[in-house]
């Protein structure tokens, strides 16, 4: 069984109000870090990569970059 290993984004600091995102090897989970028993959304990689890059896209529009 593998043990699964959830990390906060370095931007969050000490921050609890974020989400934490752990690796399978077939998805990328994402929980809510206030909820850690909640419900979990599990991402292909494919879709956790245009998540990330769309993310990105709209943080350059909304900072003026």
């Amino acid at each position: 069984m593998q043990t699964i290993r959830w990390q906060k984004s370095t931007y969050s600091g000490d921050s609890s109000n974020c989400v934490e995102i752990a690796t399978a090897p077939t998805t990328i989970l994402v929980r809510d870090s206030k909820d850690i028993a909640g419900p979990r959304l599990g991402l292909s990689p494919a879709a956790w990569a245009a998540f990330i890059t769309y993310a990105d896209r709209i943080g350059e529009s909304k900072s003026g970059a």
